[in-house]
């Protein structure tokens, strides 16, 4: 993955399995995560995920890139879980009957099979959350972009996700405030104002962070 001319003139290459990007409130983070699947398109210069442009591409790219909101019910669409997970396999398996029972399946091994059938605005924060990145890996991405995905949740409730994060086998690359969950990435980017002011080993960039907001 390459972004050139990133919200101030950047250029990254983003290659190792777990990379995290933390700043304060404001600084770009947000801008960053979205421009890697085409949420938002460059104005200047170009973003390419496996070769593809996601100006003249930007299909082919949200299909290689899921995106995982921090408020889940920013994209959970259907009314329940078993409904939201269902919709997203409907690319990969034609059966209604067949897809119906993978989509149950799915959510039994994030745990969530008790609550399936129920209103996404009955479960919990976490339940949504999960359901969110159940719901987003199920149509089968390389990479997985995650803004803040722990930010809404309780203690228990993010260590689940962590949990969830540390064990997927795509690319994640996500945006956080919380620091013990950036330090457990390959690489920490630090944005402010804009600008990527660090990129180092989570320790450095870090320290580095915690430099800067005590300036």
């Amino acid at each position: 993955m390459r972004t050139k001319d990133l919200l101030h003139p950047t250029s990254l290459e983003l290659t190792e399995p777990r990379i995290a990007v933390i700043g304060a409130n404001g600084s770009g983070k947000s801008t960053l995560l979205r421009l890697l699947n085409g949420l938002v398109l460059p104005s200047a210069g170009e973003v390419r995920v496996h070769g593809l442009d996601t100006k003249r591409q930007g299909r082919q790219v949200r299909r290689l890139v899921g995106f995982v909101f921090t408020d889940p019910l920013a994209q959970l669409v259907l009314a329940t879980p078993i409904d939201d997970v269902e919709l997203s396999l409907r690319p990969l398996i034609k059966g209604r009957t067949e897809r119906r029972a993978e989509a149950a399946q799915l959510l039994a091994e994030r745990g969530l099979n008790e609550v399936a059938e129920q209103s996404v605005y009955d479960l919990s924060g976490g339940e949504r959350q999960l359901v969110a990145f159940t719901s987003v890996l199920a149509a089968g991405p390389q990479i997985l972009v995650a803004d803040e995905p722990t930010t809404l949740l309780d203690l228990r409730n993010r260590n689940r996700v962590r949990q969830v994060l540390a064990e997927l086998d795509q690319q994640v690359i996500l945006a956080t405030h919380d620091l013990e969950l950036a330090a457990e990435a390959d690489r920490v980017l630090v944005v402010d104002q804009g600008r990527v002011v660090a990129d180092d080993t989570p320790k450095a960039a870090i320290a580095a962070y915690l430099r800067l907001v005590q300036e």
